[in-house]
Order: structure tokens, then sequence, then C-alpha cells
């Protein structure tokens, strides 16, 4: 599962609105950003462990127009992660973790909805 790429004009339907639906993770991060290198592939190959019908990876790059989610949501580094649910958010991360630490974040939120 690659991540579903979002942006200021596709946020809230994307992220806010499909939340509704299932749990919606957004990945905030920057192009130069080193720990967001690192931690793309280890987030992307997790969440393909997951039922995509309960789950959804999404992905924003903070730079132009996008940088306005990363303020409206208090985001002071890259990357930061956060956990959506019903429009709302629930949980986040930030810098590159480990797999089990993302798949835990995941099953975690995932348990909040359940």
């Amino acid at each position: 599962m690659s991540a579903l790429e979002v942006n200021i004009d596709t946020f809230d339907s994307l992220v806010i609105q499909e939340s509704h639906k299932r749990l919606v993770v957004l990945d905030i991060s920057a192009e130069w950003c080193g720990p967001c290198k690192i931690l793309e592939p280890i987030i992307t190959s997790v969440a393909t462990e997951f039922d995509q019908s309960e789950f959804v990876l999404t992905k924003i790059e903070a730079e132009d127009e996008n940088m306005k989610i990363a303020g409206r949501y208090g985001v002071r580094g890259f990357p930061t992660v956060i956990a959506f649910i019903d429009g709302e958010e629930v949980d986040r991360f930030h810098s590159a973790q480990t797999p089990d630490f993302v798949r835990n974040f995941i099953d975690n939120n995932l348990a909040k909805i359940i």
C-alpha cells in the first residue's frame, strides 16, 4: 500500500471526511527531511499489514499551501504522523520510528474505533 497523496485542496475529503468511515493516518513530511526519508518506507511497509477497509495511510508534503495544514495542527517538526477518527485528531507521533512502534500506533488507534 502506498500512501494516498493529499494536498490543501483534497485534505478535507481524503482525511477529514474519510476518517468518518475508517482510521486515517496522515504522514506530514518534507522533501528535505532526513527522518522523513527514513520513516516513509517503514510506515508504507507496515501499512500493508492492515485491512484497507479499516485504515488508510495518507501523506502530505509540507510545502507551499500545504504548510497551512501543518500549521492548523501545530506541527513543529517533521515527520509528524497524525491519526484521525470521526474528523478529529486522536493521536500523533514525531520523527522516524521503528516498524514495531508504527504497528502499535496503528493497532492502538484501530482499537479506538472497534
